[in-house]
């Protein structure tokens, strides 16, 4: 999986906004804080708005604040928000593909890569990352040393 600047910027981003008292930032706040590109996080933060993840105000006390405790956001509907699905092959679900002859399988793989990335971001919460306490799956697969092995 390639894990795109729009996603990596949208978590930190929310992670960042989740972090903060008062609970609301301006654009820039969050892009200096970050260091995000400011009409890059515009967009970002936009889609993360009509997802319902943030809200905007407007005014001299105006910004973004999140509508949903750091508890409740799961990593996997902020990647979902800026992204799309979490896996899809050449835009389509995965079981909507048939492969013909020897590679009929593969359907079978994509939707197994699908489940195990779902493993890992429905299970980490915004609230996870500020603590810096990961749910056990994850530290076990962190703790594996060919996790750390690039390929």
């Amino acid at each position: 999986m390639h894990v795109t600047a729009r996603a990596d910027y949208a978590i930190r981003a929310v992670v960042q906004l989740a972090s903060i008292e008062p609970d609301t930032a301006t654009r820039h706040q969050l892009a200096e804080a970050q260091d995000i590109p400011g009409k890059f996080l515009e967009t970002i933060l936009s889609d993360l708005r009509r997802a319902g993840i943030l809200e905007a105000h407007r005014g001299a006390t105006g910004g973004y604040r999140l509508t949903s405790p750091p508890e409740r956001i799961v990593l996997a509907d902020v990647v979902r928000a800026t992204e799309g699905p979490l896996a899809a092959v050449r835009g389509m679900p995965p079981e909507d593909i048939e492969y013909p002859g020897p590679a009929r399988p593969l359907t079978q793989i994509w939707v197994a890569v699908r489940a195990s990335l779902r493993e890992v971001l429905e299970a980490v919460t915004v609230a996870d990352i500020l603590s810096g306490s990961l749910p056990d799956h994850v530290t076990g697969l962190l703790a594996r040393p060919d996790s750390w092995e690039r390929r």
